[in-house]
């Protein structure tokens, strides 16, 4: 906040984990402005529902509250195009919010405060106008005194945005001295330690000396400790803080939080980004089929016991189905059990009557029950779309349901249905490019348990070159690094038909865990109680029902 109130540093950057003050500092900034300097205000938001809700839940209460700013800037009303959700206006002064996927949001007024929340949620380009980021800071361009604040929790190394803003900065880091020692370091999660399986013992290790720090101690050394730059040639102002100085989160829930989200890839990734501010580093952007066909086992003709959920993808092609039902346990650990081509013309009855047998059959578990396929996901984005929505509208209430896979980075796993389409149907949107980074992060675990991928002994050659068959690479786009899937080879079959299985998997919305407990008949804790995904309402319409049997 010194730093943005500074007239000569005209550019800040904030990385940070989540909920350590980012909104904080913008609502400061914005009310010293309306106070202090009043200026032409823009707050860009992610997206447009994402500025009205900073608008209606942060800005207006602050507003409300505080007496220098009540009587400057008037309530939001309909019909005063000076004090609306979007724009405030004050004596000598205004505030715009705006979405960074809006470009018209992003035209007309000068600018000469732009403060930009979250930018690594930002698209690459603001429809066909080029990047949001450069769009707002050339609104500032006539101001000699403006000012830029980048805030953002990052992503992924390389692609980053705010990770690119913070190299270019002098990179300041808030140096915490020993109480013991006194000598001053930034704080790393490599120093926080704790007994095997106690991470309610979890204490911060001074490097120095090794003493070892409580909560207490922690929050006593931090508010002795200074920003240093550790870049101090570099013009722009940086700072990066990460969850380890937050006091609203103990060590003891850090670790606890680190050892659930090391299990899988996709959870580690969130927490690295979410709580030690930090962009996660892909271990790999290429896996060898080899590497994958190796893991080829042998469960029997029964199922494995640890398989308590069904769900199957198929994908459509010129002349053939493919199809792969695939068994899901505890922690999401999943088993390929059939993987089938079925020959025919998609235009013809004669192979959907031969997809219906492969949906129908069911699998025996050591227990005795037999566990059918819940849910199934086929793609309908090819040449046979009609085909497709014939065959999925009598069978929505079966759990079959047609998807599109939508490409892009961010996007969810599956999507809000709608039924705006020819057929009438409802069709989900897929975000393939998320459920390949997830597939492939899970491909690299080596050993059974959370996130493994199971393959029987008999499984072809031919699948594993498929299922490994694209790679991620990086694309420069309008000046921007973009992340973009692309086929090393022609079939890729078998890595769609698991995507496809993934996102019916997500579409059921189930808490695995405790389906798993059930079948088991375990005791449900009261964690996994909390845990368990409730029903939002749905506003039932004619002829525009919601298939909600599944949830």
């Amino acid at each position: 906040m010194d730093a943005i109130s500074d007239p000569a540093i005209h550019s800040v950057v904030f990385m940070s984990g989540a909920q350590v003050g980012k909104t904080e500092v913008l609502l400061n900034a914005i009310g010293f402005y309306i106070c202090h300097d009043p200026s032409p205000i823009l707050v860009l938001q992610p997206t447009l529902t994402m500025g009205q809700a900073f608008s209606k839940d942060r800005l207006a209460p602050m507003i409300r509250d505080c007496p220098s700013l009540v009587n400057k800037v008037r309530d939001a009303r309909s019909r005063d195009a000076n004090n609306t959700t979007l724009h405030k206006g004050f004596p000598g002064g205004h505030i715009t919010i705006a979405g960074s996927n809006s470009p018209s949001s992003l035209a007309s007024r000068p600018i000469r405060i732009c403060l930009a929340d979250e930018i690594d949620r930002y698209p690459s380009s603001a429809a066909t106008e080029g990047d949001p980021v450069d769009l707002a800071k050339r609104r500032s361009a006539t101001f000699h005194n403006r000012k830029l604040v980048l805030t953002s929790t990052p992503t992924i190394a390389g692609s980053s945005r705010i990770e690119a803003a913070y190299e270019a900065s002098d990179q300041r880091r808030y140096f915490v001295p020993c109480s013991d020692c006194g000598e001053k370091d930034y704080l790393k999660w490599a120093n926080v330690q704790w007994p095997k399986d106690r991470p309610e013992e979890a204490v911060y290790v001074c490097p120095s000396c090794g003493s070892a720090w409580d909560d207490v101690t922690r929050q006593r050394n931090i508010k002795a400790g200074e920003w240093i730059a550790t870049a101090p040639d570099n013009a722009i102002a940086g700072f990066h803080l990460s969850g380890l100085y937050s006091p609203w989160t103990s060590l003891a829930e850090a670790a606890t939080d680190f050892l659930q989200a090391k299990k899988l890839p996709e959870t580690l990734r969130v927490w690295v980004n979410t709580y030690l501010g930090e962009v996660f580093e892909d271990a790999g952007e290429q896996i060898d089929d080899s590497f994958v066909a190796d893991r080829r086992e042998d469960w029997g003709e029964l199922l494995p016991e640890q398989v308590v959920l069904i769900t199957c993808g198929i994908d459509v092609n010129d002349g053939f189905l493919t199809c792969e039902a695939v068994g899901h346990g505890r922690d999401e650990e999943t088993w390929s059990l059939d993987y089938r081509t079925i020959y025919g013309d998609p235009s013809a009855p004669q192979i959907w009557e031969e997809l219906d047998d492969f949906l129908s059959q069911t699998f025996t578990h050591p227990t005795g029950v037999d566990l059918p396929i819940r849910s199934t996901c086929i793609d309908s984005g090819g040449h046979f779309t009609q085909a497709v929505y014939n065959y999925v509208r009598s069978r929505e209430g079966k759990k079959i349901f047609a998807i599109k896979g939508m490409a892009g980075e961010g996007r969810a796993i599956i999507g809000r249905p709608s039924k705006n389409n020819i057929g009438k149907i409802m069709l989900f949107p897929v975000g393939v490019d998320t459920t390949k980074e997830l597939v492939y992060s899970r491909l690299k675990i080596t050993e059974p348990g959370a996130g493994y991928m199971h393959f029987p002994d008999d499984r072809e050659d031919e699948y594993f070159r498929q299922l490994t068959a694209e790679k991620i690479v990086t694309k420069y786009v309008q000046g921007r690094t973009k992340r973009a899937w692309i086929k090393t080879r022609t079939r890729n079959e078998a890595l769609d038909v698991r995507v496809y299985a993934l996102a019916a998997f997500a579409l059921m919305n189930t808490n695995i865990n405790r389906v798993a407990k059930r079948f088991e008949n375990q005791p449900i804790t009261e964690t996994e109680k909390n845990e368990e995904p409730k029903a939002r309402p749905i506003k039932r319409r004619s002829q525009n029902s919601f298939i909600n049997s599944w949830r």
